[in-house]
Parts: C-alpha cells; sequence; structure tokens
C-alpha cells in the first residue's frame, strides 16, 4: 500500500476487462491511489482474484461477473453499481475482443465474428456510457476512457474486425465530446501500445516480450491523465507512452 497521499480517494471507478492484462493492472493501481472500484470480466475465478487483491490494498470492491456482449448483464453491472456507490466518477470501457486468430483478411473474416467484435469493442461502450454519462453530467463531473489501439489509425493486414472497432470508438469518442462541450465531463481515447498482455500473444505469437510495455507502467499513465493539474484536451486521441507516468 502507498504511503502517499491516494490521488483517487473519494472517487468510485468502473473497470471492464478487469480480470487480466490492463484491465488488471488498472484496477490494482486505482486501489492504490484510493478509489472505490466497480469492476467486471467473464473470468469468474481471475476476477475473484482481482477483487481480493484490490481490496488487500484497502479498496471498496464490488466485482461483476459480466459478459459486456449481454445487455442484461450491463444492466445488472450499472445497477448494482449504482446501489452500492450511488455514482461512477470513472469509467474505463477496457474490455475488448481481438477476434479470431490466427488473424484472417476481411475477405475471409467470418460474419458472426465480425459482430461479436463489434459487439464488445463499440457497442458495449456505447451502452456503458450512455448509463452513466447523465449521473455524470448531473453533477458535472466524470471521465470516460475508451482504450484504442494504433490499428484505429494505421491499416495493418490481418487486423480485420478489431482494427474498424476500434477506429468506431475513437470516432464515438470525438462525437460525443463534442456534444460534451460545455461541460466538466471528459472524454478520452487512449492508445495502451504494444503490451505483454494474452491478447498481444495471441495477435502476435513472436514478439518479444521485452520489447512490449507493462500493463502497470501503463497503468501509471492512466493515473496521470486521471489527476494531472493541467486535464489534456477532451476528445483528443492520446498515447500511453507520452503520457506521464
Amino acid at each position: 500500500m502507498s504511503d502517499g497521499p491516494k490521488r483517487l480517494a473519494g472517487t468510485v471507478a468502473m473497470v471492464t476487462g478487469a480480470s487480466r492484462g490492463l484491465g488488471r493492472a488498472l484496477a490494482i493501481a486505482f486501489a492504490r491511489e484510493g478509489a472505490a472500484l466497480a469492476l467486471c470480466a467473464r473470468g469468474i475465478p481471475a476476477l475473484d482474484e482481482v477483487a481480493n487483491a484490490a481490496a488487500g490494498l484497502g479498496a471498496d470492491v464490488l466485482a461483476v461477473p459480466a459478459d459486456v456482449r449481454s445487455t442484461r448483464d450491463l444492466e445488472r453491472l450499472v445497477a448494482l453499481t449504482l446501489d452500492r456507490f450511488h455514482r461512477v466518477d470513472i469509467l474505463i470501457n477496457n474490455a475488448s475482443e481481438l477476434g479470431p486468430t490466427p488473424l484472417p483478411y476481411l475477405s475471409e473474416y467470418p460474419q458472426a465474428a465480425f459482430d461479436d467484435v463489434l459487439q464488445v469493442n463499440v457497442t458495449a461502450p456505447f451502452r456503458l456510457t450512455q448509463a452513466l454519462i447523465g449521473g455524470m453530467l448531473l453533477r458535472n463531473h466524470g471521465v470516460v476512457i475508451n482504450v484504442t489501439s494504433d490499428a484505429a489509425v494505421t491499416g495493418y493486414a490481418g487486423w480485420g474486425a478489431y482494427a474498424v472497432s476500434k477506429a468506431a470508438l475513437e470516432g464515438l469518442t470525438r462525437t460525443w465530446t463534442a456534444e460534451l462541450a460545455g461541460t466538466d465531463v471528459r472524454m478520452y481515447a487512449v492508445d495502451p501500445g504494444d503490451m505483454d498482455t494474452d491478447m498481444h500473444r495471441a495477435a502476435m505469437p513472436d514478439a518479444v516480450p521485452s520489447e512490449l510495455a507493462r500493463p502497470d507502467d501503463v497503468a501509471r499513465a492512466f493515473i496521470h491523465l486521471l489527476t494531472s493539474a493541467e486535464p489534456a484536451v477532451a476528445g483528443h486521441r492520446l498515447e500511453a507512452a507520452a503520457l506521464g507516468q
């Protein structure tokens, strides 16, 4: 547990896809900084492990097994979170679906898999944000961070639905930011870069782990974004490597 001031004390953060990779690192980092946490993921044992680790750091934690593809699961996540904490100050739309591996070209992409990737990477963030943004606007305070990728802006062969979904997520971020103009509710799309995670290994099994960013380091960049005395301009596409840690 950190001996310094808790920079997120008094805040409530919701993190999707919190059982592993960046989501797990964010949950632990937020707990160290004093945030109360609403965490969701499909894998119950891994989610429970993260929740217990965060609680061990002193955080008030709600862990909700949920598949973000499911409207019912998302509604349950929001309802349980608001019942427990009464608000959400920080929403991290982190849960992501890569799609089939080895990565197929679009000409061979299974249509059901294409729909599935967009459901997780675009529709779920839209639904969660829509469910929580009203409360943020009533309080005139809140931050939404959508986790994106350089595949959103660079055409990589084989990245198919994942690239399309992240481009759409960035468009969602820009549009919502324009609609939030004049308020103190901020929205960002943050690219964590190439990380040493299960998803990256599935996409690029030959990558050298030592050359990839560590999720813990990326999580510190998110904390800096959230707590900086001079907030970044909302709606901009940000790279975690360029944020202070």
